[in-house]
């Protein structure tokens, strides 16, 4: 499916620091301290955690939590797509202005698909903001997440904040790549999902994907919603591809599961999570699939591709 390849970024200084925290304690001090040293430096400051923690940042902070640009990322990072463009969007806003962001994208209650795609968002991060004069700092919770999630976030950050101490990391991947273990092939769909063959005819794609929608008790703005991010990853074989495509539906924990798969291959890493330019030949399609669905997982390589499309029936519950 790539479609449109837009090749790397050149790298700069990495300055992308994993900040690995054991209570919460640390996580307030080390947190306010670092936002602390990016007002002294006059820098645009912005922070998204869960809801949970912000409150103890803002206490740390004081007065000084006036000065910061403040989101639950349990909204904003819902689909972990959903955040590169809005820190671009920042960035944007302070033009010719040092930044200092603060994003915890995985936390103990994520569930079991989306932490895959947050980790392939932090590999992403080292190159999609190579050029911005930016501090990005990542907490992960040791005591709450798993020691697989651990182990690829240290995997992802070439600076490491462990313990009170800052130091560069010799495990992290080299910059130019994502690690194998942040993309790799997508879980096993169940024995029986529903599987439909296309070449040329999307109109039966888009009824079997708005007929079970509503039958999973979907709303008919969610089905449209599915069914139209549906049709567009399935357009792509036809318009990329000589061979068919594949589509598998499923349901699960109260969500339905859309899976496209065909012979195409993704180049650009960061297809879909960047706005491409209204001028582009391509990209407008995946951009379009991670806004409307809840997660969207993608794995890539010459052997073809695989979009895995999600959307609960009821909206998710953020916040918590």
């Amino acid at each position: 499916m790539a479609y449109s390849a837009a090749g790397m970024p050149a790298k700069g200084t990495p300055r992308h620091v994993g900040f690995f925290y054991g209570t919460l304690d640390e996580y307030a001090r080390t947190v306010g301290g670092f936002l602390r040293a990016g007002l002294a430096e006059g820098a645009a400051l912005f922070v998204a955690v869960p809801a949970a923690r912000l409150g103890l940042i803002k206490d740390a902070l004081g007065r000084d939590a006036a000065h910061v640009e403040w989101a639950d990322m349990t909204r904003m990072g819902r689909n972990p797509a959903w955040i590169i463009p809005r820190i671009r969007a920042f960035i944007e806003r302070h033009a010719g202005r040092r930044i200092r962001y603060v994003g915890e994208p995985i936390w103990a209650w994520r569930g079991t698909a989306e932490p895959r795609e947050a980790t392939r968002h932090e590999a992403l991060i080292n190159f999609a903001f190579d050029t911005a004069d930016a501090q990005i700092l990542c907490p992960y919770d040791t005591a709450g997440l798993a020691p697989a999630v651990i182990a690829d976030a240290r995997r992802t950050h070439p600076i490491v904040l462990s313990d009170g101490r800052q130091e560069a990391n010799p495990g992290y991947a080299v910059p130019s790549e994502i690690p194998s273990t942040c993309s790799p092939p997508l879980p096993a769909a169940p024995a029986d999902v529903m599987s439909h063959t296309y070449r040329t005819n999307l109109s039966e794609v888009r009824a079997l994907v708005h007929e079970h929608a509503l039958a999973a008790g979907m709303s008919q703005a969610r089905a449209s919603d599915l069914v139209l991010a549906v049709s567009e990853v399935a357009a792509n074989t036809l318009r990329y591809t000589r061979s068919s495509g594949t589509l598998d539906i499923w349901q699960d924990q109260g969500e339905v599961i859309c899976e496209v798969r065909d012979a195409g291959t993704i180049t650009d890493p960061l297809a879909g999570r960047r706005l491409p330019a209204l001028d582009a030949s391509g990209g407008h399609g995946l951009w379009l699939v991670h806004q409307v669905c809840d997660l969207v997982e993608l794995h890539s390589d010459p052997g073809g591709t695989t979009v895995r499309m999600h959307m609960s029936v009821n909206p998710p519950l953020t916040g918590i």
